[in-house]
């Protein structure tokens, strides 16, 4: 086991294309505390707050080993301090937290627990007050028609008014999943099941979380049913209180792919949708693709398709937009050391062109599951679920990494300044 002080762990690489040669900077190695009391395995990715500090979850570990923690990665001069911030207990608060959190203007951090609650999951609510953070469930989930969140659920969303928005990937009506709503008022919070999976051609089991766009129409995958049981795409549209779902394209699970699992969806200006499937495409090894309306129906088109070789493959994290317009994500498996890989996707004249830019060895991270996040400065952010500390568990894969990779053109490793008008944040409440 490594010491109880919490160490800066840089490893110095070169990346594979000229743009990105820089370092990659592993900013906290999991399970560097007896038996993971500082969490082990995070499984999504994090988030920023204003004050230019990170934001994650760990699945397991914590003071209580295994109903995992919320964690804060604290800018300090050129390094970062890790703190948990929260450490679930298994009962009535929760356990084993999944999906991203997300925050709002106050600071308020927000996410889903697998278990704990009434043992089908929680979703809470974590305030920053005098240096210190409450904790609070928002609301349990019973298993029955309200839900079951699964191991696999995506995170939570907001709409511009403050209300929350998330998937379930069990439960419902049907038992194949649900689209939720939560809405706050006078210091509470009041659930709102508003679409149950029916399987089969409509859909199954939602993984992915949910997407608005700016009318306030939700989006989100599938990583079963529709009409070839490859997974599918779904909207839903509000008229006068009353929500409508539609699938909006189906996997054939051929060459346009099959199985979203974690990611999000992503919208660009126009309207079009982004997202990744882990399966499918020419060499099954999972595909980006891009969705896009017109005339009332939806026109996929596949921009990369994974080959399982050195550029990775299945990837399960969502897609996210750089300021210059590029995508980048994460691919769980493969590459050139089998441990993954993160990945560019430039917009050419005509379709788009892929890059690997950076190739994990385990030592650095291996698998990762989670979305990236950038700073203003291009720097890229995010997690492993393995690699890292290979003390950590029997047999030895590692217990997870959060890692910063700077490209070339950027002076400072750490840059010393605030987020906050950069980002876009959810209103408060």
């Amino acid at each position: 086991m490594k010491n109880k002080a919490v160490t800066l762990f840089a490893v110095i690489m070169v990346l594979t294309t000229a743009a990105w040669a820089g370092n990659q900077a592993a900013l906290y190695i999991f399970c560097s505390q007896p038996v993971c009391t500082d969490g082990a395995y995070p499984y999504a990715g994090m988030v920023f707050d204003s004050a230019n500090n990170l934001y994650g979850t760990t699945q397991d570990g914590g003071p209580d080993l295994n109903g995992g923690t919320v964690f804060q990665l604290k800018h300090s001069g050129s390094g970062w301090m890790h703190s948990i911030i929260y450490a679930f207990t298994g009962g009535s608060d929760g356990a084993n937290p999944v999906g991203p959190l997300v925050i709002d203007q106050a600071g308020n951090l927000y996410g889903i627990a697998s278990g704990g609650g009434t043992g089908f999951g929680t979703v809470f609510e974590i305030s920053p007050a005098n240096g210190s953070w409450n904790f609070q469930v928002i609301y349990t989930f019973h298993g029955g028609d309200d839900g079951l969140v699964g191991i696999d659920s995506g995170g939570l969303a907001f709409d511009r008014f403050g209300n929350l928005y998330g998937t379930t990937e069990m439960g419902g009506t049907a038992g194949f999943g649900t689209v939720f709503e939560l809405t706050p008022a006078n210091g509470s919070w009041t659930k709102t099941t508003l679409y149950s999976f029916a399987g089969g051609n409509d859909a199954a089991d939602p993984l992915t979380g949910v997407t608005l766009d700016q009318a306030g129409n939700i989006y989100g995958a599938t990583v079963s049913g529709g009409a070839d049981g490859g997974g599918a795409v779904f909207e839903l549209v509000q008229n006068q209180g009353t929500w409508t779902e539609s699938v909006i394209y189906s996997f054939t699970g051929g060459n346009d792919g099959a199985y979203p699992e974690f990611g999000a969806l992503v919208l660009d200006d126009a309207g079009n949708l982004y997202g990744t499937a882990a399966g499918g495409g020419a060499f099954n090894q999972g595909v980006v693709y891009e969705l896009s309306p017109a005339n009332g129906s939806w026109t996929e088109s596949v921009l990369y398709t994974f080959t399982g070789g050195n550029d990775g493959g299945q990837p399960f994290a969502g897609l996210t937009f750089s300021q210059s317009g590029n995508l980048y994500g994460a691919a769980a498996y493969f590459g050139a050391n089998g441990d993954g890989t993160i990945f560019e996707l430039v917009q050419q004249q005509p379709g788009w062109d892929e890059k690997t830019i950076y190739t994990f060895d385990g030592n650095d991270g291996k698998y990762p599951y989670g979305a990236v996040v950038f700073d203003p400065y291009g720097n890229l952010f995010a997690t492993t679920f393995w690699g890292g500390n290979f003390n950590c568990n029997s047999p030895p894969q590692g217990c997870g990494v959060a890692f910063e990779i700077v490209p070339a053109n950027t002076q400072q490793l750490f840059p010393q300044s605030s987020l906050g008008t950069s980002r876009r944040t959810p209103p408060s409440r």
